[in-house]
């Protein structure tokens, strides 16, 4: 059975409270032997480190999540940096712009909108030159977002790399991404019907710039869709994506597993 990471995922959420042990069991069992769990904020991030800690196959990315911006500090960088250098921290993520969820979405005001959007900018520097400091790439959340996320993260290009994570953007903005260094990385949205636009994307990406992810709990593929998604349904997801890229399990399993490696420093 050819092996698979789950490059994304995020086990300290309540949906699999008390039963990490089965998870990263089914996961190893579908031969998915390396899980990056991801932080979302402070707490989050102390979690997926305490995860990283309690698995071997798992690791831990740390950061602030855009849609938490304004219960982060006004500075989160000394913070951040005493975070990562925790073991088995592979990445700084997830961090980045997100557009879709503005106050304004939640009956909020236009002023409140652009105060969100600065706050969530400043957030994304500060990560940004925590990574660079230290050496790591950085995992890229862009939701309705993608021109002010690049906007943000192209003076870093030369010195930090990132996955921009869940990827539904078109090829020409792969392109983009992939020209700075960067990677892209797919979920079970491209398994979706509905999706025919991000199979579409996916097979435009080379092979080597290419990861494969659940953003567990969310987005399971199908035959899984509107069920709890977990690490193990990378092994639908590698299915799809091998047949869009015309690659047989193996050829895609060496490619994304050593692009990760590559990608997240210290995983092993």
């Amino acid at each position: 059975m050819p092996e698979f990471y789950d490059t994304h995922a995020h086990l300290d959420f309540p949906d699999f409270r008390g039963e990490e042990d089965a998870v990263v069991r089914r996961a190893a069992e579908a031969g998915i032997s390396r899980i990056v769990t991801i932080g979302t904020e402070r707490e989050s991030s102390l979690r997926a480190i305490g995860l990283a800690k309690r698995f071997d196959g798992v690791f831990a990315a740390v950061g602030w999540h855009p849609n938490d911006c304004l219960a982060a500090p006004d500075d989160v960088t000394a913070d951040l940096e005493r975070l990562a250098k925790q073991p088995k921290v592979v990445a700084i993520g997830e961090i980045g712009i997100d557009h879709y969820r503005l106050p304004s979405t939640r009956g909020g005001s236009a002023a409140e909108d652009e105060a969100f959007k600065a706050r969530q900018v400043t957030l994304f520097r500060q990560q940004l030159e925590v990574a660079a400091a230290l050496g790591l790439n950085v995992v890229v959340h862009q939701r309705a977002a993608f021109e002010p996320c690049l906007e943000v993260f192209e003076p870093f290009a030369d010195r930090v790399r990132g996955v921009f994570h869940c990827f539904v953007n078109d090829p020409a903005a792969a392109r983009r991404v992939i020209e700075l260094g960067s990677l892209v990385s797919f979920t079970g949205i491209c398994t979706y019907k509905n999706a025919a636009d991000v199979r579409e994307t996916l097979a435009s990406v080379p092979l080597d710039k290419l990861m494969l992810e659940t953003d567990a709990p969310f987005l399971a593929p199908v035959p899984y869709r509107g069920k709890r998604c977990e690490p193990a349904h990378v092994r639908e997801i590698s299915q799809t994506a091998a047949e869009r890229l015309g690659v047989g399990l193996e050829a895609l399993s060496e490619a994304t597993c050593v692009t990760a490696r590559a990608f997240f420093r210290g995983l092993e």
